[in-house]
């Protein structure tokens, strides 16, 4: 498949309308589809004009996120970086990869050709749950491409997992997601289920703006209606797992090892799915680590917190470029 661009505000990669799509601002952002070898990804950034001179950043989301995840951190760094959100194959806005592989190197595969697609390489890499280990794996084999890695919950081995995060995993046994199939949100109606997943994700899911909930129960329904959304999900969850199983030059942590890149590590003491005690050893496993945590987020703090993300993100990045400009002179 050629690499073509081709931009189309406000319209979902297969054409059809996509105004007013849930959790995205009206006016605000510029949904494009970039055609990468395998798959087609919607690309999200803002309408306004960018300085050409700011630091290019790109936005990875998690396990049935979307692009829409990023979007609060991203109005924040404005005027900070140059950042776009991709949707991984399958979730958001992209429709799911032509050969099936929804594994975390799967992944990794159509990250690396969207940069490579736009020549946007080096950025700054966001990753948040399985983004965060796609951007570990992608910064280890390919270090041209990253400037520096902040990552939020990273989804890094972690045995054994937290009780909370168990229904997770079982996606990826053969059997439960035909078995799920069968009962209509779970037995649940969609706002019972969406609440449940908002629980999960959350820190403190009563704190919620009632019209944000509802962007996330529309987007819910409209997911659900995807005939490939349940596969989507299976097949990506099946990767995180075999990824956690890798050994050798492939283990996400021997990678981790690997990174150059200047890391922020972002944790939240409230995670229901990735254990704050994996900091201890993300910080260990990194060369040049900083670690923020935050005591009142849980697994979306860029979502739950996009302020204080922010503010850290940027001492960061400021860091990172003044040491860039250093070693240039």
């Amino acid at each position: 498949m050629s690499t073509e661009q081709r931009e189309r505000a406000g319209a979902e990669p297969d054409g059809g309308g996509r105004s007013g799509a849930a959790g995205r601002p009206a006016g605000r952002w510029r949904t494009r589809s970039v055609e990468v070898p395998g798959a087609v990804l919607a690309v999200t950034g803002p309408t306004a004009p960018e300085s050409a001179a700011l630091p290019e950043a790109l936005f990875v989301h998690g396990l049935g996120g979307s692009a829409e995840n990023w979007t609060e951190l991203m109005a924040d760094l404005d005027g900070v970086v140059r950042g776009e959100a991709l949707d991984l194959p399958g979730f958001g806005w992209s429709p799911p990869p032509v050969d099936g592989n929804l594994s975390v190197s799967g992944h990794v595969r159509a990250v690396i050709g969207y940069l490579e697609a736009t020549g946007r390489g080096p950025v700054h890499l966001f990753g948040n749950s399985l983004g965060g280990a796609v951007s570990v794996r992608l910064a280890a084999l390919r270090p041209d491409l990253v400037r520096s890695l902040t990552l939020v919950s990273p989804a890094l081995p972690e045995l054994p997992p937290q009780h909370s995060a168990l229904p997770t995993g079982m996606l990826a046994i053969p059997g439960i997601p035909r078995l799920l199939s069968r009962i209509p949100a779970g037995g649940r109606s969609v706002e019972q289920a969406t609440d449940g997943l908002l629980d999960l994700v959350y820190g403190n899911a009563r704190a919620i703006p009632a019209d944000k909930r509802d962007e996330a129960v529309a987007e819910y329904r409209r997911r659900m209606g995807l005939p490939y959304a349940m596969q989507v999900m299976v097949g990506s969850a099946r990767g995180i797992v075999s990824a956690y199983t890798e050994r050798g030059e492939q283990a996400l942590w021997r990678q981790a090892e690997r990174v150059e890149a200047p890391v922020l590590l972002v944790y939240g003491l409230r995670d229901k799915l990735v254990s704050y005690r994996s900091a201890a050893r993300a910080c260990a496993a990194f060369k040049d680590a900083r670690l923020l945590v935050l005591p009142q987020s849980g697994h979306v703090a860029m979502m739950e917190h996009p302020v204080q993300v922010g503010r850290a993100v940027r001492e960061f990045l400021g860091e990172v470029e003044r040491e860039r400009a250093a070693a240039r002179d």
